[in-house]
């Protein structure tokens, strides 16, 4: 089980946005805190912006996990894959939440805020907090997702 009293960043663009204000609310309600980090409204903004200081924040293990937020999850978890210590998983629905987080050891959550279902999100944010990592067989391939020069 997550550890509520953790911090847990969240950013989006502005196709994220209204999803990740949504969040926001309905998490704390439920007794997560989350730091908002941008963006800040709907106006048009570059998701890398955003992205890109939650992934480092994340890489230099500021925080254990993190929530990112685009129009389609995918230039949002491109982003954040970037950084050699994060694995940012884009997930649809709860299966996908929780074998990104039990198989690939993902430490960020990407998210579609333009197809989602607020209420889903909600639900797939929340089985991502709260499911372990396998590890067994997967440490193996989980240590040869970044590479190495």
């Amino acid at each position: 089980m997550f550890d509520k009293s953790k911090e847990i960043p969240i950013s989006a663009d502005h196709g994220g946005y209204e999803m990740k204000q949504y969040l926001i609310e309905k998490l704390s309600e439920r007794g997560y805190k989350l730091i908002d980090m941008g963006t800040f409204s709907k106006e048009s903004v570059d998701y890398p912006d955003f992205i890109h200081p939650l992934a480092k924040a994340v890489n230099d293990q500021e925080y254990e996990l993190g929530i990112i937020l685009c129009g389609s999850g995918n230039g949002a978890q491109m982003t954040a894959n970037k950084y050699s210590n994060v694995r940012a998983g884009l997930a649809w629905d709860k299966k996908q939440a929780e074998l990104t987080k039990q198989h690939n050891k993902a430490n960020i959550l990407s998210l579609p805020g333009r197809f989602l279902d607020f209420n889903d999100a909600v639900e797939i944010v929340e089985v991502f907090l709260n499911t372990e990592f396998e590890g067994g067989r997967h440490n193996r391939r989980v240590e040869k997702i970044s590479q190495k020069s």
